[in-house]
Formats: C-alpha cells, structure tokens, sequence
C-alpha cells in the first residue's frame, strides 16, 4: 500500500519525511461510535518507549496498541497525563527507538514554513508511512476554542496552521519545521468560539515539555505504585464529604458531581454540581470507579485535594471530613 500524502513533496521535504516519519506512531484504542473514531497519532520522546499523545477517550480503556514504523504494533499502558494541557505519556515495551527530543524543539513565528505528521483518517494498520502535509504557522496566539458546548481547558499560546489538520486521527501527530526538529503536537479538534471555524493548530513543545517531565517523574499518574498501595485503618469516600456522584453506568463513567449536600464540607469548598474531578492530589483520575478506589488510599482525617473543571476553568480545592476537623478552630461539624 502506497504511503497517504496530501501533496507532492518537494526534495526537501521528502528527505525530512524520510528522517522524521520512524518518530511518528498510529494509536489505537476506544472508539468505534459515531463520531468517535479508534485511533489517533503520537510521537515517540524517548528511544526506551515513551510516547507523547493527546489525552483523549482512545486511552480511556485497558487495551492500547502503537504501531510503529517499522510495522510492529505492540501494547501500551498510560503512564500517566495532565488533562490541564490535554496531553498523555504512554509507554511501550521497545528499545532503540528513533525518537524527538523535548529539549531540543524550535519555536515558530508567524509565516514559518512547516510539515503535519500524523495517523490522518487511520492511514493504515500496518508498516505504511504516516500521513504528511505541508503548511505554513498563520499566527502564533492564545487558545479560545469550544469542543461540543465545553470550553477547553487550555487557554495558552497555540500555532494556528494552514494545513487541515483538524480531522480524525491527527491529534498527538508532530509539527515540525522543514529540518525535521520538532515545533509542536497537533491538538484535537477544536470551534473557534470568536468566528466559529475549526481550528487547525498545534500546542508548542515549550507549553507542555514540564508537564511531561513530571508525569514522568511520577506526577499526574494513572497507576498507583505497589509499594504505596497501603489503605488506612478508616478510609475516605465522596459521602463523608457530602459529594454524590452521578450514577455509575458506564465501565468507565466519568467522576461527574452531581450533588452537593447541604452545610457539608464539599459545600463549604465551593464544590458544584457538574463539576468533574479529573485529579487526587497528584493521581489522574479517569472514573467514577477510580475516584472511589483513590479516596481509600486517604485517612478519613486527612484533608484530601480535588481539582476539578468547570466549564473554561480548572480549580482546586482542599476538603476534609468533619472527623478531621480541629474543634479548638471553632469549625461546628
């Protein structure tokens, strides 16, 4: 099968085709409803495995497969991901990889000239080269863009690109210059929410390349190390913060709040119906089940941290039980 491309490359680009395509990965996960696509793209960071994508519904499942380059499609786990940024580390069992350097990526200004690699409409399921497409950075500026009714979370600076990259399976592709060094990740799709077109934009390396050092430094985890899997004598849960959360009906039903109860100490935070929580502490949080399974790892004591969004913001608060209350601070149970 002949490789997917959207114009004729030129010499040059032919070439940084050839040196930048083995760093590109196709994805492949959950999906498969209307309008849901299975698949989406990925660069590699580190030549043991590491993978930098997008964090979207195709890692929300047990059963991630990367295809390289070369062919191989292999498994992959979620290391970890910063839902502030939309952005996920994933990590497969592969050495000797062809792969980008974080610290080494360019900036862009308006007017450069650049190249979009990525699993465009799920190019192919074997060792066919990714997609290319050739373009040029229209504007370098701050996002304000809509997904459905939500806001996005992730108000920073973006490259607004002239190639059509805003289609399924581009998410989590690379942007680079015409030397091959990488500029930026391609973002998902996204409305403009000031003149209502989509978006074809890039989130730049330097936005996200500290977010993606602590995921893998351990922050923003998706899995609880062995070693810290010890639970409290009591543990905590939603109820004794007077937290109701929608109905578990789904496998993965995400930890939406769907009632805050009176006086309680969620109240008194500022917690609000409709808010999802997507952090503990430190410890991403993907579901319903998830949030419960973390808050056992709290003493019911302890104060625990929450982040959650609402609409365009990301906010944190720190509750505690009334157990855990100082009643020599005068705080009535």
């Amino acid at each position: 099968m002949l490789a997917f491309s959207l114009f004729a490359a030129p010499a040059l680009a032919a070439d940084t085709f050839e040196q930048t395509h083995p760093k590109v990965v196709k994805i492949y996960g959950a999906g498969g409803f209307s309008g849901m696509e299975s698949y989406q793209s990925g660069i590699v960071i580190s030549p043991d495995g590491y993978i930098l994508t997008v964090f979207s519904y195709v890692l929300d499942t047990d059963y991630v497969t990367v295809g390289l380059s070369d062919g191989r499609e292999l498994d992959a786990r979620l290391i970890g991901a910063d839902p502030r940024l939309e952005v996920a580390v994933l990590k497969i069992e592969a050495e000797g990889l062809p792969c980008f350097d974080l610290s080494k990526a360019v900036k862009l200004t308006a007017g450069s000239r650049v190249l979009a690699f990525s699993n465009l409409f799920g190019v192919a399921l074997g060792d066919e080269p990714v997609s290319m497409q050739k373009g040029t950075v229209s504007i370098v500026t701050k996002l304000a863009a809509r997904r459905g009714v939500f806001e996005t979370p992730y108000r920073g600076p973006v490259y607004v690109i002239d190639a059509i990259t805003n289609n399924p399976g581009a998410a989590g592709g690379a942007l680079v210059d015409t030397d091959g060094c990488l500029a930026g990740i391609l973002g998902k799709e996204l409305h403009n929410s000031l003149n209502h077109t989509w978006l074809n934009y890039a989130l730049p390396v330097e936005e996200i390349r500290k977010s993606v050092e602590e995921i893998e430094e351990g922050k923003f985890v998706a899995e609880r190390d062995p070693e810290e899997a010890r639970k409290p004598q009591r543990s905590l849960d939603p109820a004794a913060l007077g937290i109701v959360l929608v109905p578990d009906v789904l496998e993965r039903t995400p930890p939406y709040v769907d009632r805050v109860l009176p006086s309680s100490p969620a109240e008194k935070a500022g917690l609000q119906p409709d808010d999802l929580i997507i952090l503990v502490g430190d410890r991403l949080i993907q579901s319903r089940r998830e949030l419960v399974e973390e808050m056992e790892f709290v003493d019911y004591a302890d104060p625990i941290e929450l982040t959650v969004i609402r609409g365009r913001n990301l906010l944190k608060f720190t509750l505690q039980s009334t157990a855990g209350r100082d009643p020599t601070r005068g705080t009535q149970p």
